[in-house]
């Protein structure tokens, strides 16, 4: 099912804001998505990973676990379930830490209903693309080194270690594989990957290269895979080549 398609889309809400989860109900659900509001950390954690989902919605603060611990285990059950995270004063370091545990999208709490369906929308049409992959078709496989990338499949491989990585680290790794040797800017990242353009400079990029340079046992001032040049992007290489 196409994820722009919104008929039936299952959310789950994990926040102990009643009144907001209230809102985001009523906006979302005429809009065809059904939304399942939980206030307690803990059955948010298990209905997550125990239920099927569209995406999942989180709150940093909540009672019994709190949201760092929830998408912990989200992400080890479930690595490739859209998370979306509230940021409740919308600091940059709630941001960094969220995306460097898994998250693949924060929005503040000060969203407007506009951003909230656009980052919703993004998350699921890249799940959509993964769930919808394709075994046959004919896109060639990306090689770099012991580094094997498959678009159909939407999989990645170091040797014969599969990668577990997130629907947004899967993206950018392809985009910067389909790119081999070339640089990439933040921003054409952003514009390849993320399906939207909210803020003049978003970290979210920096933040999901340094999970993929630690999935990929990329050393950060040596790396073989995943190179920065300063002041202009980051670029991946074959260490065979380089």
């Amino acid at each position: 099912m196409s994820a722009d398609s919104n008929a039936s889309q299952r959310l789950l809400l994990i926040d102990d804001d009643r009144k907001l989860c209230r809102l985001i109900a009523d906006y979302l659900g005429p809009l065809g998505y059904e939304v399942v509001s939980v206030h307690h950390g803990g059955e948010g954690a298990e209905r997550a990973v125990g239920e099927p989902w569209h995406a999942v919605i989180l709150d940093f603060m909540l009672p019994g676990l709190d949201g760092i611990e929830v998408l912990k285990r989200i992400r080890a059950a479930a690595p490739q379930l859209p998370v979306l995270m509230f940021t409740g004063r919308g600091d940059e370091s709630d941001r960094i830490v969220g995306l460097e545990i898994g998250a693949d999208d924060y929005i503040p709490k000060t969203f407007s209903t506009r951003e909230l369906l656009a980052r919703l929308r993004a998350i699921t049409r890249r799940a959509s693309r993964a769930a919808d992959a394709d075994p046959n078709a004919s896109e060639p496989e990306c090689v770099a080194g012991a580094l094997r990338i498959n678009p159909n499949t939407r999989t990645a491989a170091l040797g014969d270690q599969p990668l577990s990585l997130t629907p947004v680290e899967f993206d950018i790794l392809h985009t910067l594989a389909k790119a081999k040797g070339r640089v990439k800017t933040r921003d054409r990242l952003l514009e390849d990957i993320r399906d939207r353009k909210w803020e003049v400079f978003d970290r979210s990029v920096d933040v999901h290269i340094a999970a993929l340079r630690r999935k990929l046992g990329d050393d950060v001032k040596n790396p073989r895979f995943i190179r920065t040049l300063r002041g202009a992007g980051y670029m991946l290489v074959d260490p065979q080549e380089y």
